[in-house]
């Protein structure tokens, strides 16, 4: 079974310096039917202006991870890390016992384009970890990248749950097939263009949650889309 929500299903708020939509309740959004998805707690899509940021705040026991689509996120953190995060890179942050942090827009003239993704940890109370990988554009042209998993390795970052996150651009008319094992389910997010999974048609800001279904293909419609794919327990 396929559960669709809809792009226009997602909270949207326009504070000018930030452009944020929010596919699972959070902050002043709530859905009582979308408080998240298993372990995938937050799925937010953010443009900040430039010059613009979000001051040091803090987290604790959460896997939050990073994904920049346009221009370029300043990161600083309690545990000395000061990187610049673009696209075609994944960083992970585990919160663990505390951590404070902000991020910024360095640019003078473009906004940063970028998904936060929050998925819950299956331990809490670990120590605090920093992770950035950069990677080829090649490895997610008509095929899964996978971004994070609870192994790491082979240019993914580690996360501190059974749950695995890719990446994919699809050109019109490529198929790409993914196998769920038994008990997990998937969370397919269009980021842009138009896909179909196992035939349900979703475009750009829609989401699937996948559930009692083994297999997935993900077909490309438009000319060029680009998705995320969840995994998770």
């Amino acid at each position: 079974m396929i559960q669709v929500r809809r792009n226009d299903e997602r909270g949207h708020a326009n504070h000018g310096w930030l452009d944020t939509y929010h596919t699972f309740s959070f902050a002043d959004f709530y859905d009582s039917k979308c408080m998240g998805f298993r372990s995938l707690r937050v799925i937010n899509e953010d443009r900040v202006a430039p010059g613009q940021g979000f001051g040091t705040h803090g987290h604790r026991d959460m896997e939050i991870l990073t994904y920049v689509l346009e221009g370029s996120l300043a990161h600083k953190d309690s545990m000395g890390h000061q990187q610049e995060l673009g696209p075609n890179e994944i960083q992970r942050m585990s919160a663990g016992t505390g951590i404070m942090h902000s991020e910024f827009n360095p640019s003078g003239s473009e906004r940063v384009h970028f998904f936060q993704i929050w998925i819950e940890p299956a331990a809490t109370g670990t120590l605090p970890s920093y992770e950035q990988i950069r990677f080829d554009p090649e490895e997610k042209k008509n095929r899964l990248k996978r971004l994070a998993g609870p192994a790491g390795g082979d240019g993914a970052a580690r996360i501190n749950q059974d749950a695995h996150v890719f990446v994919a651009e699809l050109a019109k008319d490529v198929e790409i097939p993914y196998t769920l094992d038994s008990n997990r389910a998937g969370w397919v997010h269009v980021v842009r263009g138009e896909v179909v999974v196992n035939g349900v048609s979703l475009h750009t800001g829609d989401a699937g949650a996948v559930s009692g279904e083994d297999h997935l293909t993900l077909s490309g419609i438009a000319d060029s889309s680009e998705i995320l794919l969840f995994d998770v327990v």
